[in-house]
């Protein structure tokens, strides 16, 4: 793949990472949220080629299926090569033909995930641990915080954040406690495109998911209503020539000044080499970036207001 990709700090860590990472989500196996079936093979041919094409940033977490273990088996031995985030409060509990996620938040538990996951994950020391998604009552009750605190005291995570949403999001970045968060955000997610700017302004880095909307037109996950306000802002009428929409959404996304990072995973070699070169291309023209917020206020799709 021609070029260099973009690196930006993550928020005021000191971590450098590329603006486009990697969503480890798309080596979770078969057994959680309907995942495909993935070939020991696959997950080893896409997380080197990850690697290769300069990505240097992976995210996973404890509850990813088979995630972790896949990372620790074929590119622990590149550890130097990439900065590393895993999520807690996670759990895997055997189901039949597919295993059940719940969350559990007291101490005891969190601490027994960091030590699982850097288990899998072949390494010693995780870049940022990330609370996955709490409530912020739960995190209140449990002293979440609190555990974070001690899990970064012993040195098995550098920097803590929190992967969450409205209304939660909000009061997490007031708290003023966390390293960064994770966040979704897209053209057509665009509820928190603000606290992505509160995020950003108050020192926090940020990381996107969802940034391409979940993939094209049919791709579950409440793709049909994002792709109808697609229709209707008539977002087509923006793409360069041989862009695809995918690769536009990226770049809409990367053009937001706030964000630090976008988190984008597959298994196919071909679409990781598209999404590289989308972000080789970087953002959007200020003024196409704008015309589309424009049209897309328009089409019903706009910042959540609070």
């Amino acid at each position: 793949m021609a070029g260099t990709l973009a690196t930006r700090k993550l928020g005021s860590t000191g971590l450098e990472v590329t603006r486009l990472g990697f969503g480890a989500m798309e080596v979770r196996g078969e057994r959680i949220w309907g995942g495909r079936p993935v070939r020991d093979e696959q997950a080893r041919d896409i997380l080197g080629a990850v690697l290769d094409a300069g990505i240097t940033f992976v995210d996973t977490a404890n509850d990813y299926g088979k995630s972790e273990a896949y990372i620790g088996r074929f590119i622990s031995e590149r550890r130097k090569e990439y900065v590393l985030a895993t999520k807690c409060g996670c759990s895997m509990i055997p189901a039949g033909d597919h295993d059940e996620t719940p969350h559990q938040w007291d101490r005891k538990h969190l601490l027994g995930n960091i030590d699982d996951s850097l288990y899998k994950l072949g390494t010693d020391q995780v870049d940022l641990l990330q609370l996955h998604n709490p409530s912020v009552a739960l995190a209140e009750e449990h002293r979440l915080v609190d555990t974070l605190r001690e899990i970064q005291a012993s040195g098995k995570a550098r920097f803590i954040g929190a992967s969450s949403t409205s209304p939660d999001l909000g009061t997490y970045i007031d708290w003023g406690v966390f390293d960064a968060f994770q966040i979704p955000y897209s053209a057509l997610e665009r509820r928190h495109e603000d606290l992505i700017t509160k995020a950003h302004a108050a020192g926090a880095g940020t990381i996107i998911r969802g940034g391409v909307a979940r993939g094209e037109p049919g791709a579950g996950l409440g793709a049909a209503d994002r792709w109808a306000t697609w229709e209707r802002a008539k977002l087509d009428e923006l793409l360069d020539e041989g862009e695809s929409r995918t690769q536009w959404q990226l770049r809409f996304t990367l053009s937001h000044p706030g964000v630090d990072t976008i988190i984008v995973g597959t298994l196919n070699p071909a679409h990781l080499a598209e999404n590289v070169r989308a972000a080789q291309a970087g953002p959007l023209a200020d003024d196409v970036y704008e015309e589309a917020k424009r049209r897309l206020d328009e089409a019903g799709e706009s910042p959540e207001k609070g």
